[in-house]
């Protein structure tokens, strides 16, 4: 187990907190092997892959032999949808496709506790009590960040704290998660993470 001081929201320590070596102290020995795969499949998988163009054979019309095969002096033509018309289709369109990208279950957490535990390494990782708020603010939520001495940061907490989450979705260097939606990308696209205790302890569990 390892030991993490535990802050308020006035960067002042109020306790600590025990997690497991193996989310906070991961062996990083293979880190950017995994968090290749891992990005590579969660941005893939963002991926929509709805570009679609029609060829010849989807485009409607163009049924009818647009005039007599000889005699007219030019050249000779099937269809005013082949793909050398106006309106035609294209020649080997583009076609739909699902870019989607897996990797195994183990290597998705391994890639997350090595990214949680390299926050830690660079001293980037944040722990605090908790976060109340008394009411959304964008302002006070970002003034409280920089005190913290965090001008972009990965925030995680529970899901149920709606308020933390209106706070946070509209300032521009920062995100707001939830233990469940924490990954490897958005984690080592910020340069801090501050999780509070209950989301620590939620990873923790997740991630064993």
């Amino acid at each position: 187990m390892a030991t993490l001081d535990m802050y308020n929201l006035e960067k002042q320590k109020v306790g600590t907190i025990d997690l497991a070596d193996s989310l906070v102290n991961a062996d990083l020995g293979n880190a950017d092997a995994l968090f290749y795969e891992v990005v590579k499949a969660q941005l893939a998988s963002r991926r929509a892959g709805t570009v679609g163009v029609k060829n010849r054979s989807l485009v409607s019309g163009g049924g009818k032999k647009p005039y007599k095969q000889k005699g007219t002096g030019r050249a000779r033509q099937g269809s005013i949808r082949a793909s050398q018309w106006v309106g035609g289709g294209k020649a080997m369109a583009p076609k739909m496709r699902d870019h989607e990208y897996h990797v195994p279950k183990k290597v998705r957490r391994a890639g997350l506790r090595a990214a949680i535990s390299k926050r830690h390494a660079d001293k980037a990782l944040f722990i605090v009590k908790e976060w109340k708020l008394a009411k959304p603010s964008t302002k006070t939520t970002v003034t409280t960040l920089a005190k913290l001495g965090f001008k972009n940061a990965l925030v995680i907490d529970m899901l149920g704290n709606e308020l933390l989450f209106k706070s946070v979705r509209n300032a521009k260097n920062y995100k707001f998660l939830p233990p469940e939606g924490a990954n490897v990308y958005d984690i080592l696209n910020h340069h801090a993470l501050v999780l509070t205790e209950a989301s620590a302890k939620a990873l923790e569990g997740a991630l064993q």
